[in-house]
């Protein structure tokens, strides 16, 4: 009995011993180890900030969807409880098919293997995630992501461009503007269960995640939805292959409507030609008759000319190098003012009121209006255009420049030309972006765009009115809006590479109170070649529009054009 004890107590004793050793010196060290085991991390998604327009519509967001994938080592384990069912792949499948409305034999094919990670279904509902998670399948894992969505569809698609799987902006804004958009990603860790599910009232600690900034653009969605339907419908009745359409508030520089012939769906961006983003900015053309806008700016600036100085204007020119330049049909010598000229867009006429600018001025001007440089534009890709140095020009290139050739523009800089005169000669840097608005939900405006005087604001004023003789009287009629009084011009340009035309309208309203510059441009309409005749028109109706949009009351003054003609 008293062995019997000893052996007892020390049995007693060692065990006493062993349990103080491991609670109390041991047992915080043990306790942490046992928690880091029960510990479990996740990511939490930093979501991409929203595009917005000018009104606050959502044209881009991130929603909330979950990846499912599996373990197929743990399914292989899989076994239905109470007999209910299959066990491995082909039970597992038969429970998850239904919720992923897939077919049970496809998915199960998935399962079957002996990796360790496999994705069977993305960008799940949260309600399926749920009911997913509810079977408590060993191996199933449900991931939480983000999806980028575009409310809007095709509308300002070439505009937005989209993101990558990854959400990584790939073309449009939505690559511009990655960094700032992008959000940043946070953890959370907590003490889980066996099925990974929170310990009530266990440790946890988290990194927030920070959600990327909001972008307020300048775009109006229900014009550029205009926009973009009036220039395909366009395309389609004239048989052009493409087009551009440039809405501008002339006083702010802000572009209302970027609108391209092709329309991408960032929602599908795989199914249609992605590298295709915004012609608009990319797409470089002679713009024609549009830019004697710049001639007669620059002459009237230069003082060589007014505008109801007269001009005997036949119907072609020989240079001295021997080449002849034609105006856009035959006609005999008529008597025009440097108005005529300009409405009736006489290329001979310009040549005359031109010539008498040097070749150093002519290239200064062209330059100052924004030929040869980039407007600055957020867009990713904008093509600076083509303005050779002025000793670079060749054979007749010093005098087709004064009407539109031998140079190449961008629809966007071709509106910015009207827009600067439309502003009293003071140029200002397109732009697509209003404003920002952090997590913590404080906006804050885009800088002011930067501001550059090219010609006096009498000069403008002057060639505004030159503008508005030529929708009155001359060539660009048919952009004519009922209640407004609109300047515009027209142009057609010869394209070589491919052989072709590029028609276009380029105009302002209201004349009174310019408030709206719009550039309506398309290329190789096999209707007719005139921008008059087919881009006017669809200036009409896309600028009317605007109007409306903005709440532009109609003209309150009746214009005084100067003489056409003289005697």
């Amino acid at each position: 009995m008293v062995a019997l004890v000893v052996v007892l107590a020390l049995t007693f004793l060692t065990f006493a011993g062993r349990l103080v050793y491991v609670q109390v010196v041991n047992g915080p060290e043990i306790a942490a180890e046992a928690r880091e085991q029960r510990m479990l991390t996740v990511g939490v998604l930093g979501a991409r900030g929203q595009i917005t327009d000018a009104q606050g519509v959502v044209l881009a967001t991130s929603v909330e969807r979950y990846d499912i994938a599996v373990n197929q080592r743990t399914i292989a384990e899989y076994r239905a409880r109470g007999g209910d069912g299959e066990d491995g792949a082909a039970g597992v499948a038969a429970r998850l098919a239904p919720l992923l409305d897939m077919n049970a034999a496809e998915l199960g094919g998935d399962l079957v293997g002996d990796r360790t990670f496999v994705y069977v279904k993305k960008s799940v509902l949260p309600a399926v995630a749920r009911e997913i998670r509810a079977l408590r399948i060993d191996g199933v894992m449900v991931d939480k992501t983000a999806d980028r969505i575009y409310p809007k569809g095709t509308v300002a698609g070439n505009v937005l461009g989209f993101v990558n799987s990854t959400g990584t902006g790939l073309q449009g804004l939505e690559f511009a503007l990655d960094s700032r958009l992008q959000g940043v990603s946070g953890t959370e860790s907590y003490e889980s269960g066996r099925l990974g599910q929170a310990i009530p009232g266990g440790y946890s600690e988290d990194t927030p995640a920070r959600q990327g900034d909001d972008v307020r653009l300048t775009i109006d969605a229900d014009l550029q939805w205009k926009a973009e339907e009036e220039l395909r419908e366009q395309v389609a009745a004239t048989g052009a292959s493409g087009g551009a359409i440039v809405v501008m508030d002339p006083s702010t520089g802000a572009v209302l409507a970027l609108a391209d012939s092709t329309a991408i769906d960032p929602n599908d961006p795989g199914s249609q030609n992605a590298g295709t983003i915004s012609k608009a900015i990319t797409e470089v053309f002679e713009p024609g008759s549009t830019s004697k806008v710049i001639t007669m700016a620059a002459a009237v600036e230069e003082g060589l000319v007014g505008p109801t100085d007269p001009f005997s204007v036949a119907d072609r020119w020989t240079t001295p190098q021997g080449e002849t330049i034609k105006d856009s049909h035959d006609h005999p010598v008529e008597q025009l003012t440097a108005t005529g000229v300009f409405a009736e867009s006489s290329n001979v006429g310009t040549i005359l009121i031109g010539q008498q600018l040097t070749k150093d001025q002519r290239h200064h001007y062209l330059s100052a209006f924004g030929f040869g440089t980039r407007t600055g534009i957020e867009m990713p890709g904008e093509s600076p255009g083509i303005l050779h140095d002025a000793e670079d020009w060749q054979g007749r290139d010093e005098y087709a420049v004064l009407f539109g050739q031998a140079v190449s523009v961008n629809a966007v800089q071709a509106a910015s030309v009207f827009a600067t005169i439309a502003n009293g000669g003071v140029r200002v840097q397109p732009h697509l972006i209003a404003g920002w608005t952090d997590e913590d939900g404080t906006y804050t405006p885009a800088d002011d765009a930067e501001r550059t005087r090219v010609v006096s604001e009498e000069t403008a004023a002057t060639v505004l009115s030159m503008m508005e003789s030529a929708v009155d009287e001359g060539t660009g009629s048919q952009a004519a809006i009922a209640g407004y009084r609109v300047a515009g011009k027209t142009g057609t340009a010869q394209k070589f590479n491919p052989s072709g035309f590029t028609a276009s309208f380029i105009g302002v309203a209201p004349v009174d109170d310019p408030q709206v510059v719009t550039a309506v441009v398309l290329h190789d309409p096999s209707s007719s070649i005139f921008g008059g005749t087919v881009a006017a028109p669809v200036f009409s109706s896309v600028t009317g529009y605007a109007l409306q949009q903005l709440g532009v009351a109609p003209s309150g003054s009746t214009p005084t054009l100067y003489p056409t003609t003289w005697e």
